[in-house]
Formats: C-alpha cells, structure tokens, sequence
C-alpha cells in the first residue's frame, strides 16, 4: 500500500506539470490576438544562417486608432549576433504587397504606402 500511494506522490506532480506544459503552449499569444486587428500579409527572410539573420514582415492593421504597434513589434522573433527584423504596417483598407524581397526597397514604394516601420535588433554577444 505504501509503494503505491509513493507512487501516486510521483505520478500526480509529473502529471500536474504535463498539464501546464500543454495549456501553455496551445495558449501563446500571436498578432492577431493583440488590439487592432493584426495579420501578417508577406514575410522575407536571409538565407544565410552565419551571422545576422534578416526578416522583413509585412503586416496589415485592421483598427489604426486602437492598434498596438510595439507590443506587435514584441511578438515578432529576433536572434542575438546581429540580426534585425523589420516590420512594415500598412492599412488593411489600402493595397498592401504580398510579397517582399531581401533587398532595399523591400517592395513597390511606388505602390504601397507603409503606415509605419518598427524594427527589433538582436544582441551583438
């Protein structure tokens, strides 16, 4: 009786812990959940894995007065050494690109206006 209530004392911990593992990792926050209405349009990133990585988002905003750009900009991947990610706003309501490219400009100025252009820089270590 003693060896299984000990065994009980084990199983239920583990069993406990397995259970936060997986609520939080079905639960994380994107962009679409933060206010504004969020949705990621085109994204481009370098294909070299020596040194900075480079990624460029596209996202469009549904709500300009209610949206949170910075914690958008928060949610988006950086690495250390060097690398950068760009992130370009635009209205929902305007035409917006679909595509980018690694190079400057990394779309159709001509074309498409960004609202705004946030960037996150990774740790040089």
């Amino acid at each position: 009786m003693k060896k299984n209530k000990r065994l009980w004392l084990l199983v239920i911990p583990i069993l406990v812990l397995l259970g936060f593992i997986l609520k939080d990792s079905f639960n994380q926050k994107s962009i679409e959940d933060l206010p504004g209405g969020f949705k990621e349009a085109a994204f481009v990133r370098n294909e070299q894995n020596k040194g900075g990585i480079i990624r460029i988002y596209a996202v469009t905003v549904g709500d300009l007065l209610n949206a949170d750009y910075s914690a958008c900009l928060d949610l988006m991947p950086v690495n250390d050494y060097g690398s950068t990610t760009t992130v370009y706003f635009f209205d929902r309501s305007a035409p917006y690109p679909t595509s980018l490219s690694i190079d400057t400009p990394h779309f159709d100025t001509t074309k498409y206006k960004a609202i705004q252009i946030s960037k996150k820089y990774g740790k040089k270590k």
